[in-house]
């Protein structure tokens, strides 16, 4: 038994759970695990072990998981939690990941986003908690670095100069259309982390998970991982009636959120690339590197608005299509690299 299994048993020896028939959960691009517990024929909990050493916090899911549940909003219960080591019980809020549901019923794919943009336009009627660091210009443009140093570096092409540029003028492009960010954004907001849960009220019915990143940002941040997965393909028509009714819900301007949700689509996806690459490369996780042509599509969608007529440019000449050969030279240098 290795050392991290003594420190759960113990953890679960002070609760009721001790005696728990244990199965392994899906996890996600961190070094986080999950499993479920069951105890008699109904009775589920979900533990979650988040070791310090990777430099995450469960302290820090937990009381994001409070602020949320005390807006309405279904983030998990903490049960139990122990975050010297890493460890936190809490709710199973059950496996109907919209991920899951839309290809069983396609007819359900477009009420289902509606139901998430509807979350975020509650949730930004409150004052976020403090505490969040801040998605300000420059930390926004400084985030798009990894699609340099990772992805661009990774295909053996030179990076150094060309980042450079393109962080001199998306800087800022920022600083003119963006204002101090003001909501509390999720981050990873996507199909592959929202639960249905039909037999809530309202906004109750979304299962929020995955929210420990969370940060001050724009208000369009989220809908953009919502509405352009890097998992999956959600169609144009469901893109554009879930962007359009969550501006009219929380009351925007739609031509300047159309310009925010156009910079924040190029910069979020642009970033993923690298990210991506660095999952293969750094990380030893192949299979995020044959996603990169989706999120690839995606920013050059986004870097079409004429916002971002000069960024286009730069990258026209800077950023390689993914190729078949450059995603074979990104899977061949799989978990070889430990800094960029």
């Amino acid at each position: 038994m290795s050392p991290r299994d003594i420190a759960i048993r113990s953890f679960l020896a002070n609760t009721k759970w001790s005696t728990a028939e244990v199965c392994n959960l899906a996890g996600d691009a961190s070094a986080r695990r999950y499993k479920r517990l069951k105890l008699g024929k109904s009775e589920t909990a979900v533990l979650m072990d988040d070791p310090t050493e990777n430099g995450n916090s469960t302290e820090r899911f937990a009381k994001i998981a409070a602020f949320l549940k005390g807006k309405g909003l279904s983030a998990p219960e903490i049960f139990s939690s122990d975050h010297t080591q890493g460890l936190l019980l809490i709710e199973d809020l059950g496996d109907d990941l919209f991920a899951r549901i839309i290809p069983k019923d396609i007819t359900k794919e477009g009420p289902l986003y509606l139901a998430a943009s509807d979350v975020l336009t509650a949730l930004h009627q409150y004052a976020p908690p403090s505490g969040l660091q801040s998605m300000d210009a420059p930390t926004l443009a400084q985030m798009i670095e990894p699609v340099f140093s990772w992805y661009i570096s990774g295909a053996d092409l030179p990076w150094q100069h060309a980042w450079a540029t393109l962080h001199q003028t998306m800087l800022p492009i920022f600083e003119t259309h963006f204002d101090t960010p003001d909501v509390m954004v999720l981050r990873d907001y996507h199909a592959e982390n929202l639960l249905w849960l039909p037999n809530r009220q309202d906004e109750a019915r979304v299962g929020l998970l995955d929210f420990q990143d969370a940060l001050l940002g724009h208000r369009a941040y989220d809908l953009v991982s919502l509405l352009q997965d890097a998992r999956r393909d959600v169609p144009m028509d469901i893109e554009n009636r879930t962007k359009a009714h969550f501006v009219q819900s929380s009351g925007l301007d739609p031509e300047k959120f159309d310009v925010a949700y156009a910079l924040l689509g190029a910069q979020r996806n642009l970033r993923i690339i690298g990210v991506f690459a660095r999952l293969c490369m750094h990380y030893g996780k192949p299979d995020y590197v044959d996603l990169i042509p989706r999120v690839y599509d995606l920013a050059l969608r986004n870097l079409k608005h004429p916002a971002l007529q000069e960024p286009a440019e730069i990258l026209t000449n800077t950023l390689p299509a993914p190729t078949p050969d450059i995603l074979k030279k990104l899977k061949a240098k799989c978990a070889t690299i430990p800094t960029p």
